[in-house]
């Protein structure tokens, strides 16, 4: 090979990115392309930043609480780089790296805020040492891919193991809240959580088994805590302060995302935090793609709402009630979805049971339907393939907004699909 000089390597990667755009193709492709001619390539953009480095990871929420995050901080006015397209490995913050970097090397940020896969976010730490980190949980999630709950744990202690400024932890999640003996001497460490009235809606993996809600006693004191809702009002306890703000997003669980985004956000800013702008802030926030998402089809809402693991498919099931939508189901066992969907029979569908669901596809959509029919779900129509099976639901949805709960990939193919008879913003 002839040898380049890193900025020719950085003009030939940012050149791949543009091409691989015009063709359409993935986003972290120029990203592999920077990992295999200049590995340092991450690491020394990412040492500019005079505010450092947010990693955001857990089982669910990244995406969402990651974009929170972002907006949060922009509100104190500092300059975020991020990696908003959700290619949450390190080959994704190499690519999105190309794409905000001037043609001269120049990336104007402040900090930079990434959502990270739970095992990328260990090869990622070992390159850059974070400032901050924001672990939000631990759920059975991919476990083809990762094992055992416990090794998922055990990756994200690593991420805290290796943060030099504050770790921020869920208190409510037992495994996540024990990561504190791992934080290293000398680095900080907050917490976000739930009030008591709460803490039954939200169980961590080990009390969805047991059925029984882990006691408030020994828990420390919540930076952030979600105090109590009511539609789109929430009230957050921060520092003892109670404080009222709007979180328009679907899912109950968005709120609790809030107050995770809230409490990291604090800690960034200290002192020179603008609590009113914060709040204010708060309000502006609409979904990540794919994540509660709403589209207008013929005069009608379309939600895309994904769904990977029991506890995220129960809490998205909980935030509505099915008889005032007509529902779809896509479930893929593509390498990126799972490929065991045997997760499925952990989700209690019975909330289904009025309504039923007016469509169900994917590739394992005679799975699902089969998962459906043991809780006595009504299913009127299954289809393979996803493009027919979108077309049906949509001329059958009466009038009906319309909500689709679907695996990664389903997500993407069915934006795709979309984005041919409405409006659909493009992750670039």
């Amino acid at each position: 090979m002839v040898c380049m000089s890193r900025p020719l390597i950085r003009l030939v990667g940012q050149g791949v990115r543009y091409a691989s755009r015009l063709r359409g193709g993935g986003s972290a492709f120029p990203g592999l392309v920077m990992e295999k001619f200049h590995p340092g390539f991450v690491a020394e953009a990412l040492a500019t930043l005079p505010r450092g480095v947010v990693v955001v990871s857990g089982t669910n929420g990244k995406t969402t609480t990651t974009k929170m995050v972002v907006q949060l901080l922009e509100s104190q006015g500092l300059k975020v780089f991020t990696n908003r397209t959700g290619s949450n490995f390190v080959r994704g913050v190499a690519a999105a790296l190309l794409g905000e970097m001037s043609l001269t090397g120049k990336l104007d940020a402040d900090i930079a805020v990434l959502e990270l896969d739970e095992a990328h976010a260990v090869h990622f730490v070992k390159m850059v040492k974070p400032d901050y980190a924001l672990l939000l949980n631990v759920l059975r999630d991919q476990l083809d891919r990762f094992g055992e709950i416990d090794t998922t744990r055990r990756m994200l202690s690593t991420v805290a193991a290796a943060t030099t400024g504050t770790v921020v932890l869920n208190r409510e999640d037992p495994r996540i809240h024990r990561i504190a003996d791992d934080v290293a001497t000398g680095t900080n460490i907050e917490y976000f959580g739930l009030s008591p009235k709460l803490r039954a809606m939200f169980p961590s993996d080990d009390e969805m088994r047991s059925g029984v809600t882990a006691s408030e006693q020994n828990l420390p004191e919540a930076k952030v805590a979600l105090a109590d809702f009511a539609g789109t009002c929430s009230t957050f306890d921060i520092e003892g302060e109670e404080v009222i703000g709007e979180v328009n997003l679907y899912g109950v669980y968005n709120i609790f995302n809030a107050a995770a985004a809230m409490a990291l956000t604090l800690e960034v800013m200290g002192a020179d935090a603008n609590r009113s702008a914060l709040i204010a802030e708060l309000a502006k926030i609409a979904p990540a793609f794919g994540r509660g998402e709403t589209l207008n089809v013929e005069g009608q809402t379309l939600q895309l709402l994904l769904v990977k693991n029991p506890s995220g498919f129960r809490l998205s099931l909980a935030s509505a009630d099915a008889k005032d939508y007509a529902t779809m189901i896509a479930i893929n066992d593509a390498y990126a979805d799972g490929r065991d969907v045997s997760w499925l029979w952990d989700v209690d569908f019975h909330s289904l049971e009025n309504g039923g669901v007016d469509m169900v596809t994917g590739v394992r959509a005679y799975d699902m339907a089969l998962r459906l029919e043991h809780d006595d779900v009504t299913v009127a129509h299954i289809d393979e393939n996803l493009e027919s099976a979108l077309a049906t639901f949509i001329k059958n949805s009466a009038g009906k907004p319309m909500r689709i709960f679907c695996t990664y990939t389903a997500m993407l193919a069915l934006r795709k699909e979309l984005a041919k008879i409405t409006d659909v913003e493009e992750i670039s």
